[in-house]
């Protein structure tokens, strides 16, 4: 049985791992309140946006091209987790490097297997682990997360973009957590590049809607899609931001009842323990009374 000593000290480091986890938790629920809030806002304008593309795009001929939907025989891809720099945040970034091996076990395995699966890691956690499990990490863009900002996104976007339009890569797959709540996170796999246009099975329905475009389609949708392609990467930055902050707040909030559990426990064993002692020191003493009677 452990001595009081041993019980005290633990209890003490209890206490100051509870006002740690009880810290980050209030951190992270400041940091989660701006996060949603951006994700409320950005979320309809995206949807109704890439809507619009996605309708207008049903209306043009056959044999209209584009750059950002050429499709090419997939020989190079390019995978783009988004973790975070900081880990105790639950199984969010456990969740993302599982979805980018799955991928590489699965869906590109023969390219995998080639060595024609390049990595862009967004966050600390999925670079340092996805490297040391032997993926090939190319760059990161770990900065990202001191001040994440519109422009510092979109030059990432840009750059992705660049090396689609290169033919560095034939295909960019993002992975992400989607948003749902506080508690819980929905791991995705998203194309970006090759951007999916509707096929002609989907044309008929998407032509009945009308729009009034200046000076004509062809024109606005090249115009209009590359913007569009970077707003929707800002967007999986910020989902990827809300859902941390929210696991993070939920994985803290977790380890804080565990750390009040646990002291109460430890009380009650420390109490024991003492009143153990003390018992123990009575009998003594009683004892050394009645051999000095005798």
């Amino acid at each position: 049985m452990p001595s009081l000593k041993d019980i005290r000290i633990r209890i003490n480091s209890v206490k100051t791992t509870r006002q740690v986890t009880s810290a980050m938790k209030m951190v992270s629920a400041a940091k989660f309140k701006k996060a949603q809030d951006d994700i409320s806002y950005i979320r309809p304008y995206v949807d109704r946006l890439a809507g619009i593309i996605y309708k207008l795009s049903g209306s043009l001929e056959e044999d209209f091209q584009l750059d950002w939907s050429e499709v090419r025989e997939p020989e190079k891809i390019l995978l783009v987790p988004v973790s975070s720099n900081r880990g105790l945040c639950g199984a969010f970034n456990a969740n993302v490097i599982k979805e980018v091996e799955k991928l590489c076990r699965t869906e590109f395995k023969l390219q995998n297997g080639l060595g024609n699966v390049d990595i862009l890691a967004i966050g600390k956690q999925a670079q340092k682990i996805l490297k040391s499990h032997g993926y090939n990490v190319v760059k990161d863009h770990n900065e990202v997360y001191t001040d994440t900002n519109f422009e510092k996104v979109v030059d990432i976007a840009a750059e992705i973009m660049q090396d689609f339009l290169n033919k560095k890569y034939d295909k960019v797959v993002l992975v992400y957590n989607e948003y749902k709540n506080a508690a819980v996170q929905i791991i995705r796999s998203e194309q970006f590049l090759p951007m999916r246009l509707p096929t002609e099975a989907e044309k008929a329905p998407i032509m009945s809607i009308d729009y009034i475009i200046e000076p004509d389609v062809e024109t606005f949708i090249k115009t209009v899609i590359p913007d569009t392609l970077k707003t929707m990467f800002y967007r999986v930055i910020l989902e990827s931001l809300a859902s941390e902050h929210g696991a993070r707040m939920t994985s803290m909030h977790k380890a804080t009842d565990n750390a009040t559990e646990m002291l109460s426990e430890l009380q009650l064993q420390y109490n024991k323990a003492r009143q153990g002692a003390i018992t123990t020191e009575i009998l003594e003493i009683v004892g050394g009374a009645e051999a000095l009677k005798k």
